[in-house]
């Protein structure tokens, strides 16, 4: 059994997924039989995950069916075993990812700045170590450096462009995985960066590129990026100097507006530590690793 309270979280859940699986979800879900209607549903499946670990902190999917069968049994009667579980599981990758974009658009809180967005990469790990070679996934992840953490890894970027809240923690605008050496601005482009508009961007000093954010897409698109100011090779020390004071003062102007992004990931990892991935023995395992753990930080959305 579980509290009245979970119990009408599990509900709400389960609704919601219902109405947007017949929506759209059900267009993204792998179906390898002719079983087009099985006992225990995708719908299911998709509410005792986000509901494990949104309601009960478990994020290991052995701790998830093993929850489910004490606690959920009478609320889900046709569960599988651990192994059809996990198998069906890895199955919704892309149901997962469409269920993201559209959590994220459809609960854009009203006191987002649509003028001023944050941006920012957290590194998403399926092994730590510079001489260590990560055995999973390979096709969709690589080698990466964390500078905040001094640290090589293996695995993934989350990249997040946010809104930004004045006063609370950022509500992202879009974000996309990448192999972990991918660069952030390389990621940037791809992900808004010819279509963002209206806007101004704080970030780090690695997206700093002057030649991408020339004067004629700041016209075209109104948008500007704004980041700690860097060190300008060949210049001398007397040119530093001279403009240390307002670089200085400029930098940390900037970090300060976006230092929240930083609140966002951490958050982010608190209620899911979608950053340890070392677990994870699949690709499609990674998949749902990832697009699951946002998934369950923002099913809050719906109560």
């Amino acid at each position: 059994m579980i509290p009245r309270k979970k119990e009408l979280k599990l509900i709400q859940i389960y609704m919601y997924i219902c109405d947007l699986y017949d929506q759209e979800l059900k267009y993204y879900c792998q179906r390898y039989s002719n079983n087009s209607n099985p006992a225990f549903t995708d719908q299911e499946i998709m509410t005792i995950y986000l509901f494990a670990g949104h309601c009960q902190k478990y994020f290991q999917i052995k701790d998830i069916h093993n929850f489910a069968s004490e606690y959920l049994f009478s609320w889900f009667p046709k569960l599988p075993s651990y192994q059809t579980f996990n198998l069906r599981l890895n199955r919704l990758d892309e149901a997962f990812r469409i269920l993201s974009q559209r959590l994220i658009s459809s609960f854009i809180p009203v006191d987002c700045d649509r003028g001023i967005s944050l941006i920012d990469s957290l590194p998403v790990m399926t092994c730590a170590g510079r001489n260590r070679q990560g055995k999973v996934a390979r096709e969709i992840t690589s080698k990466g450096y964390c500078s905040t953490k001094n640290r090589y890894y293996y695995g993934l970027k989350l990249h997040a462009l946010t809104l930004r809240r004045e006063g609370k923690i950022p509500f992202p605008d879009s974000l996309m995985f990448t192999p972990a050496e991918d660069n952030d601005l390389t990621a940037f482009k791809q992900l808004r960066g010819d279509h963002i508009c209206n806007t101004r961007i704080f970030g780090d000093k690695i997206y700093a590129d002057f030649e991408y954010f020339s004067d004629s897409k700041k016209q075209k698109q109104t948008i500007e990026m704004l980041t700690p100011i860097k060190a300008v090779k060949g210049q001398s020390e007397r040119e530093r100097q001279s403009f240390r004071a307002y670089n200085d003062l400029f930098s940390t102007a900037v970090s300060k507006v976006r230092q929240p992004i930083e609140s966002f990931f951490n958050r982010l990892n608190e209620k899911t530590t979608i950053q340890r991935a070392q677990k994870v023995r699949s690709t499609k395992g990674l998949l749902i690793h990832t697009m699951g753990k946002i998934d369950i930080a923002f099913i809050y959305l719906i109560f």
